[in-house]
This record gives structure tokens, sequence and C-alpha cells, in this order.
């Protein structure tokens, strides 16, 4: 069964590509994360996904190797359409997930638990989840740690993107700064220039004077 798609997509989409995070290299606050996931919750399968318009990409994980996977299989794909934890205690035997090439082949999905990564305006950008290759569940204190964790994901996140925009307004304020230097010293240029047609212009009429009054 494909993921159903949320009823803010145009809008989720918009956000998620705004944080430009997609396809950059691995960073180690949020790879710290996912091994924190997977070492709270005892997964061998630790994510932070992102979910594009046909894709969930990952941006960091733990136990795969693969850098994305197709939304139509994804499981996360169904954990965004919610707020709170998606969880799946063995996967073949949930007529949602039961021939899902993720859960028939590699990397033999059984067990899936994700929390949505929610941007302060409410859109869900994506998940920190766990995957075991084992019908399971988690404890409750497992349950609360993955929330808090996702919350931290999404606070770097945001953490990111702001560092970024403050870069891109420093360098517009740089250049709007040697713009308008380059404007005075242009404007500076043109006084001289007119200071200097002044003087020529008052020295024009001495030199008739003079060669008048020679004659």
């Amino acid at each position: 069964m494909k993921p159903p798609i949320p009823a803010d997509e145009k809008r989720r989409l918009h956000v998620l590509w705004q944080y430009d995070v997609l396809d950059t290299v691995p960073e180690e606050v949020f790879d710290d994360l996912t091994e924190l996931a997977a070492h709270i919750c005892e997964a061998p399968i630790a994510l932070i996904t992102l979910v594009d318009e046909k894709r969930q990409w990952f941006k960091s994980k733990v136990g795969l190797t693969v850098a994305e996977t197709s939304r139509d299989v994804s499981f996360c794909g169904h954990a965004i359409a919610q707020s709170e934890l998606f969880i799946v205690a063995d996967a073949t035997q949930d007529e949602r997930f039961a021939d899902n090439p993720l859960v028939t082949s590699e990397p033999g999905i059984r067990f899936y638990a994700g929390a949505p990564l929610i941007t302060p305006d409410g859109h869900a950008l994506g998940t920190l989840c766990v995957i075991d290759k084992v019908p399971r569940e988690l404890r409750p204190d497992q349950k609360n740690a993955l929330r808090v964790l996702a919350r931290h994901v999404m606070t770097q996140l945001e953490l990111r993107r702001r560092s970024r925009e403050l870069m891109n307004v420093h360098k517009q304020s740089a250049k709007m700064q040697s713009k308008l230097e380059q404007a005075r010293a242009d404007l500076a240029k043109v006084r001289r220039g007119l200071r200097s047609q002044k003087v020529r212009r008052k020295a024009a009429p001495r030199r008739k004077s003079k060669q008048l009054r020679r004659r």
C-alpha cells in the first residue's frame, strides 16, 4: 500500500526545500543522534529520513548502506501523515506492508518505529526512525526517548537553516557595502571632475584679458 499524501503536501515540500538539506554530506551532529537512537532503542538500524516528492532520502543512517529508497515503498511516508509515533510491530502481519519489497527482501524489515520531524509551523519533513529484523515493541522509556531525539534532530535542522540564512545575509550585506563604497568613489571622482572644470572656466577669461591688454 502506497503511503498517503499529506493534506499540506505542496506547502510541506516547499518548506522542506527551504531547509536546503537534501543530498548534503553527512554531518556529525546528525550521526550522533542517529547512533543514540539505535543504542537506546536497541535497534540494528536507525535513520534520519527526509521525504521528498518521490523518495525518502537518508540524512544519517546506521545499519544501512543505501542513501535513499522510493517513497512509494517507504514506511516513513506513512509516518509523516501523523504527528505521533508511527509503530509497526510486525510488518509481515500488517496488510499495508506485508508485500512491501523492503519487507520481503533486503533489509527484511519486521519492526519499525518512526517519530516525525515536525517544523515549528507544523509540517512533517521526515522521521527519526528505528528498524529491526524481528517483530518487537518499544518500551515506554524508549518511545519517549525517540520523541525527544526527533525534536533534537528538528532543532539541529532549524539551526542549520538559520545559520545558512544568516550567512547569506552577511554575504548580501558585504556585496551592498562594496557597491556603496564603489558608488561613493565614483561620486567623488565626478565631483573632482566638476571642480576641475570650474577652475578651467574661471582661468579662461583671465587668459583672454591678458591677451587683450598685450594688444
